[in-house]
């Protein structure tokens, strides 16, 4: 089951193919995390050939219990996939866009593009509540494993949270911002310093982000199983014209729009 409620689902490439290799379950984070957690997501998986699932990299920070241990996965510009063998199942905790701050106490960009055990980073050793969570198949311990460890850091409250998430989701829901010069004048402050405060925050640039919003726009339309009018698309979502969409989406996720939707 996926809710579609929580986080962007056409972050999963191919979600037909998807469908008949792996199980993904999200569930909201609780009361005393949500402030800095959008929600935990479950991949389950059981599948005699490798399969290999690709994802659209989102401006958050992720804390994924796998290969024994809890890993904190910075944002990362680079295309991801992960290929898929056997039985097995991993959790993951996804941040709101500058989520992570209050817990690792400095600029979010100096673990953009790093995947590090959180033991490393905290000095709680992970690793026991790793292999609790590798140890049981119930989803609800999973997450209640899980959260335990980010509680005991004790995130720090800041209101600057609040301010970096909304405009997180300003970029993400205005579906013809294009610009990081767009959500600058959306935030009333210069564009340098929209680009110091998300380096801080969020862990990459206002640019990047928006960018790659509009990219998952574009998959969601990929996905939708309608016919699509790529150039009136493209101008949608801010795009000077259909050949910048097909760049911008080739550049992510590897074939053109179009293609993609007839292979998705």
């Amino acid at each position: 089951m996926v809710s579609t409620s929580l986080g962007k689902p056409d972050a999963v490439l191919r979600p037909s193919r998807a469908a008949q290799k792996i199980t993904i379950d999200r569930v909201p984070a609780s009361t005393r995390l949500a402030a800095f957690v959008d929600y935990l997501w479950y991949v389950g998986w059981q599948t005699a050939e490798p399969h290999e699932q690709q994802v659209v990299p989102q401006p958050r920070v992720h804390l994924v219990a796998e290969g024994g241990r809890l890993l904190v996965h910075g944002v990362s510009r680079e295309p991801f996939a992960r290929t898929l063998s056997g039985t097995g199942h991993a959790l993951g905790a996804a941040f709101h866009g500058g989520g992570f701050r209050p817990f690792l106490r400095r600029a979010v960009g100096t673990i953009s593009g790093s995947v590090v055990p959180a033991g490393e980073l905290f000095g709680i050793d992970d690793r026991p509540f790793a292999e609790r969570i590798a140890a049981t198949q119930d989803v609800r311990v999973m997450v209640e494993v899980l959260e335990s460890y980010l509680l005991r850091l004790h995130p720090v409250p800041d209101p600057v949270v609040a301010q970096v998430r909304a405009l997180v989701d300003a970029a993400e829901s205005d579906h013809g911002m294009n610009r990081a010069e767009d959500l600058a004048a959306h935030a009333s402050m210069s564009l340098r310093s929209l680009q110091r405060l998300f380096t801080e925050y969020v862990g990459v640039g206002p640019k990047w982000v928006v960018s790659r919003f509009r990219i998952l726009d574009a998959a969601a339309a990929a996905h939708s199983g309608q016919p699509v009018d790529w150039a009136e698309l493209a101008t949608d979502l801010g795009f000077s014209d259909q050949a910048h969409l097909t760049r911008a989406f080739t550049s992510v996720v590897g074939t053109p729009p179009a293609t993609y939707q007839r292979d998705a």
